[in-house]
């Protein structure tokens, strides 16, 4: 079944206003003009119904919402609130300037039930990309990997630190405005209750809400909306709810994160080719090989991946070496695991220098062995990781992993440098330091992710919420590079 456009070319009296008030330079415009949609109705014909109940809000429409409130960081409320007043944003949704905008619901029910198992990352990345190809502005030969942690939207807090932490983030937002309100609001309650949490927050609300001026404010308006929001859902089903698809991760020894990892592929132009969204926990290492068949599937000539002390594992070195490739990523005797047993078990961490079993418990220290006879070739190394067995004693997922009664638990690698030896005469080369330099350019991409488009937190819970996340978030920031390059 083909999903049939519904819109139709708008008829009004009033729209030479856009040709006066949305400039030739304007983002939007520049993407209207510029980007085809259509392919959102192929993708989405298997979710209408062709012949059976009432016209649904067209879908291009309904995606170009969800671009926006992607593009400029906004919660539905806010994304259709501002197309009601925003011409650049009517104008990109093909709106007459006197039509009304839809109910906020509908766009959180496209997103919940139309998107939902609708394959959209790999195919918004390879739009861009072709765009991008097509224009002129992707010349490089060369791919920079890396990946970005997103929490959770549910973490391990309880319910009640979920809202101690909401009305917190309200009051600074009203101090900064008028310190001396703070007179009027209601006692805090520190006795570890939920109930009494509940009734507090009940409280402030409706006094922050009495001052109509102070709650117009757009910082205090978005964090009330956002607490009451959470006081009105079923809170023990929160306390509950802990996504079941994320995982602890590590950003280092000390600093760990629940929730995503997105391990990107960017060229050199800054243009997003490829993505791969995994539980926190993964070792970005592993993702190498579909980062670079993903490039070269939407039509990236790839003959150098730059990259970290992460991707220099053995596989990856010879999967480069049988595929032609320049891999530039410095050797790490800890990310080379050589042979090693229990590899679903077990992930290795590269800012912590550490290993993480799967129930997401970092190991605490290391021991490093050699045989006297390989002293001088290096082979034979044998680095054994340490585990807090105190953990290990009351964990769930003990079975098969720690022996009870053990007094330690420990997790070795063997490590065997000579097969590097040609990696580390390409990492002496001027060729390799030039492009390692270009690696600083996908920090600042993850940057722009999380800062600029609200990707540090997901906007839903498990994977397939993070898959779309991904998906119009990278949309959204390769349009945006792809027209400035244009404009530059």
């Amino acid at each position: 079944m083909v999903l049939k456009p519904q819109l139709t070319l708008p008829i009004s009296q009033y729209s030479d206003i856009y040709e006066l008030i949305v400039p030739r330079d304007n983002l939007l415009r520049k993407i209207k003009e510029n980007v085809d949609f259509s392919f959102v109705y192929d993708e989405l014909s298997s979710k209408y119904c062709p012949d059976n109940g009432r016209w649904a809000i067209d879908p291009l429409r309904m995606f170009k919402y969800l671009f926006l409130k992607c593009m400029f960081n906004l919660s539905d409320v806010d994304v259709v609130e501002r197309s009601r007043y925003d011409m650049s944003f009517k104008y990109f949704l093909d709106m007459t300037p006197e039509e009304n905008v839809i109910n906020p619901s509908s766009l959180t029910k496209f997103r919940k039930i139309r998107l939902k198992d609708v394959s959209l990352l790999d195919l918004l990345i390879q739009r861009s990309v072709e765009l991008a190809i097509e224009k002129g502005i992707i010349k490089s030969n060369s791919i920079i990997v890396d990946s970005t942690h997103t929490a959770a939207r549910y973490n391990a807090k309880s319910a009640r630190e979920q809202l101690l932490e909401l009305s917190k983030n309200l009051r600074k937002a009203i101090y900064k405005i008028n310190p001396q309100i703070k007179t009027k609001f209601p006692a805090k309650v520190n006795n570890g209750i939920l109930e009494d949490e509940i009734n507090y927050c009940q409280e402030l609300i409706t006094t922050v809400k009495q001052d109509e001026v102070l709650a117009s404010y757009p910082k205090v308006k978005e964090r009330l909306n956002i607490l009451q929001e959470t006081v009105e859902d079923d809170l023990e089903q929160l306390a509950l709810s802990k996504d079941a698809d994320a995982r602890i991760g590590h950003k280092t020894a000390d600093t760990s994160f629940f929730g995503y990892k997105t391990h990107l592929a960017i060229t050199p132009e800054r243009i997003i080719t490829a993505a791969e969204v995994t539980s926190g926990e993964k070792h970005d290492g592993k993702q190498l090989e579909p980062l670079v068949a993903k490039s070269r599937a939407v039509g990236i000539n790839v003959e150098n991946v730059i990259g970290d002390i992460a991707y220099s594992e053995k596989d990856n070195l010879e999967y480069a070496k049988e595929n032609n490739i320049q891999l530039v990523s410095k050797l790490s005797p800890t990310v080379t695991h050589g042979n090693r047993r229990n590899e679903d078990k077990f992930e290795y961490n590269k800012d912590a220098g550490m290993y993480v079993c799967k129930a997401g418990h970092m190991s605490i220290r290391k021991t490093s062995s050699r045989p006297k006879k390989h002293a001088e070739d290096g082979q034979g190394t044998v680095e054994s990781y340490f585990f807090d067995v105190e953990k290990c004693k009351v964990c769930p997922q003990q079975e098969g992993c720690y022996k009870p009664g053990a007094r330690t638990k420990s997790y070795s690698v063997s490590i065997k440098t000579n097969i590097h030896s040609e990696q580390m005469e390409f990492q002496e080369t001027e060729t390799f330091r030039q492009l390692a330099k270009e690696r600083y350019k996908i920090e600042a991409k993850n940057s722009e992710l999380k800062y600029r488009h609200g990707y540090d937190v997901a906007s839903s819970s498990g994977l397939v919420g993070m898959h779309l996340q991904a998906a119009v978030a990278i949309f959204a920031v390769n349009l945006k590079r792809v027209f400035t390059l244009l404009g530059q």
